[in-house]
């Protein structure tokens, strides 16, 4: 499962998703979510909206071959990145709410796989040169707010009273831009250095992730205790809430995401 242009990627993302419901995986959460960035990344490719949209296109690839290669590793059986591991782990857990299933998902793809994908389309001298185009990124996950939030009332209708009430603050620790801030510096870790001599770097992250992925999934008794009301409270089976997270986004704000994912 290796892409080589963006549309092979939103083909593979449609057969992830498929195999997900097919399978009644949990796995599928993320899929549906990321798909749905990756069609916004495409549409702003279309448009021009990067300084350098080819450039970003091959970014967009090698960034997403990241998360195929992982989860093809995951459903034969073999072990991908630690940090992978403990996303994929969760998918077979029933506590963790959707919303941490996504988290786990971000945690991994963004504070791993983002820097990576990021000093192998420029790496080097060439870096500083995606810097734009890098933060650009962010403002296409923000684009999406309205769909995510509406996404997530259906699954769990007391949301939407929660992000009228600032429920970034429960959500800060988990900061989209700071994930962002910290690809990017791994990014530049990397970018001076040849493959070989990137994986040691890379160990290093992978594994503070997976720390990171595991306090997620499972953030201790008072706070699990505390969602669990959320968790009984979540609607529908793991089949319906796939096909929730993979409507069609439609209008946008980025001012409701903050509520949501604390950018």
């Amino acid at each position: 499962m290796k892409a080589n242009t963006i549309d092979e990627v939103i083909s593979y993302m449609d057969d992830i998703v498929a195999w997900s419901k097919t399978h009644n995986s949990r796995v599928g959460y993320f899929a549906a979510l990321y798909r749905k960035v990756t069609i916004k990344i495409k549409q702003e490719i279309e448009v021009g909206g990067f300084d350098d949209n080819s450039r970003m296109e091959t970014f967009d690839v090698i960034f997403a071959n990241r998360y195929l290669k992982a989860f093809s590793q995951w459903r034969d059986g073999k072990n991908p990145s630690m940090v992978w591991q403990t996303t994929f782990h969760a998918v077979d857990e029933w506590r963790p709410l959707v919303v941490q299933q996504l988290f786990l998902g971000m945690n991994a793809h963004i504070n791993l796989d983002l820097g990576i994908a990021a000093a192998r389309t420029s790496p080097g001298d060439a870096l500083p040169a995606l810097k734009n185009d890098f933060n650009k990124i962010n403002d296409v996950l923000a684009s999406l707010v309205d769909s995510v939030i509406d996404e997530l009332s259906k699954i769990w209708p007391p949301l939407k009273l929660l992000t009228l009430s600032k429920a970034d603050d429960v959500l800060v620790n988990f900061s989209m831009s700071k994930a962002r801030d910290q690809a990017w510096a791994l990014a530049k870790v990397l970018a001076p250095l040849d493959v070989a001599d990137q994986e040691y770097e890379i160990r290093d992250k992978d594994y503070e992730m997976a720390k990171l992925g595991m306090l997620i999934a499972d953030p201790g008794f008072l706070v699990n205790a505390a969602m669990l009301p959320i968790r009984i409270g979540e609607r529908g089976t793991i089949q319906q809430k796939i096909d929730v997270l993979s409507q069609p986004t439609e209008k946008m704000k980025k001012a409701e995401l903050n509520l949501l994912f604390g950018f």
